[in-house]
């Protein structure tokens, strides 16, 4: 049986899951691979699939083995299953399916559901990463973190809460104290947690956690971080919160924001390295390692100012408006947007924000190939109430060929809006251009 064609038919969006019990049943029948495994555990709002860019770059880079479990991709679905960086190839992701689905048909004739999409996944990435032997075992969560399939890790190496707001709500709550009291429930007792320390209301309610848990909470902001203009881009400076001092290291992003992302990775490196779970010798190598790091659409710039990000809820648009706004600022051209979102977003204050902040001089959007895509109409219908006309698609080819055919020397372009859009448009991209 095919992996893909039969993971794909999952539904990915579904009102049960199994519970951290089943879940527990499953990797029991699968050898427990998850416990052979070194895992750093990273949730968040914004910000997490940043922050393991930056650690499996890092760690790579000082030489050691690195698995990464991310969600979700944008072409491929094994842009999920990393191995040091890079995709695992079509062999190791059929080996690893074949071993789950053997796994999950034997519980299911035992009285367990079926797993969800994400479940599926996550069973084949420890079976896969185990398999491997990696070092290190960067995990994301897929929504949430007290409930998320992941959290039945039991003791990371480290637990990291990237920056929260509100995002998921119909899940996770209404308010940002809600959605931090789930994303705080992958605190382990006496595992140290790093937080993004933005938002005092998110912040309380990990620290409180933490206390809870006895786990050593380790707050992190840009108000550690001190950023300057160079030649080649941003540069950061990062207060080491438990070595001392500093380090400096070039930012591979044009995101502002991106300093507190690198800021929670190295500081989650520099504890490893305190405690001795990392050579003490390579401290340059990882370094070097977060100044290489690559993530796709996050303010990728994929042509000339042209920018490919995955800015989905209102949080995430308002650390892209300052980052387009400083290119702007520096570039003196004019903005043109393209834009698209699911239903369950917050697209009204995403447009809002975008039209109040940017004032773009030509928009467009498009529906997405995607059963939860808003109707062109519908996105159209906000940018007009907010004075800011968009010319409707429903292409995402057309749409990146009208704002590109209106761009002049000196314009941005941001495409933004959902990591589904920025999916269709690498592929737009590698047809027309031959990259990415």
């Amino acid at each position: 049986m095919k992996a893909e064609e039969y993971v794909n038919q999952i539904p990915m969006w579904t009102r049960e899951k199994n519970s951290l019990e089943d879940v527990r049943t499953v990797l029991g029948r699968l050898g427990n691979p998850d416990r052979r495994l070194s895992v750093i555990h990273v949730a968040g709002t914004n910000g997490k699939g940043s922050v393991c860019a930056y650690l499996t770059s890092a760690l790579k880079k000082a030489g050691y083995r690195v698995g990464t479990f991310v969600s979700p991709h944008l072409t491929d679905i094994r842009e999920r299953f990393l191995l040091d960086g890079e995709m695992v190839s079509p062999e190791a992701f059929q080996l690893a399916f074949d071993q789950v689905k053997a796994a999950v048909d034997q519980t299911m004739e035992e009285g367990l559901k079926h797993p969800t999409f994400f479940e599926f996944l996550f069973y084949m990435a420890a079976v896969l990463f185990a398999g491997e032997k990696v070092d290190f075992w960067v995990m994301e969560t897929g929504m949430g973190g007290r409930l998320d399939t992941t959290n039945v890790v039991e003791r990371p190496l480290a637990s990291v809460i990237t920056s929260i707001s509100l995002d998921h709500t119909q899940y996770l709550g209404s308010t940002v104290e809600a959605i931090a009291g789930e994303k705080a429930g992958i605190i382990k007792e006496g595992v140290p947690v790093l937080f993004s320390d933005g938002d005092s209301r998110a912040s309380g309610v990990i620290r409180k956690k933490a206390a809870e848990k006895k786990a050593l909470p380790i707050p992190v902001s840009l108000a550690g971080v001190r950023l300057r203009e160079e030649k080649d881009g941003l540069r950061a400076e990062i207060q080491d919160l438990s070595l001392g001092g500093t380090v400096s290291l070039r930012l591979p992003f044009p995101a502002v924001y991106q300093g507190e992302n690198a800021a929670i990775a190295w500081n989650c490196l520099s504890l490893l390295l305190k405690e001795g779970i990392l050579r003490t010798d390579c401290r340059e190598e990882l370094l070097l390692g977060m100044e290489e790091t690559r993530w796709p659409g996050r303010m990728e710039e994929v042509l000339p100012g042209v920018f490919f990000d995955g800015a989905h809820n209102p949080g995430g648009i308002q650390a892209l408006i300052q980052t387009a706004l400083r290119l702007k600022k520096r570039q003196g051209g004019r903005i043109l947007l393209l834009f698209s979102a699911v239903e369950d977003k917050d697209y009204g204050q995403m447009i809002r924000e975008l039209c109040e902040s940017l004032h773009p001089q030509a928009a467009a959007v498009v529906r997405l190939h995607s059963e939860r895509g808003l109707s062109a109409g519908e996105l159209a219908r906000c940018f007009a109430a907010e004075g800011c006309p968009a010319s409707e698609f429903s292409e995402a080819e057309e749409a990146l060929g009208f704002v590109l055919s209106k761009k002049q020397e000196g314009d941005l372009v941001f495409c933004v809006g959902s990591l589904y859009l920025i999916g269709e448009l690498k592929e737009v991209i590698r047809r027309r251009y031959d990259q990415l």
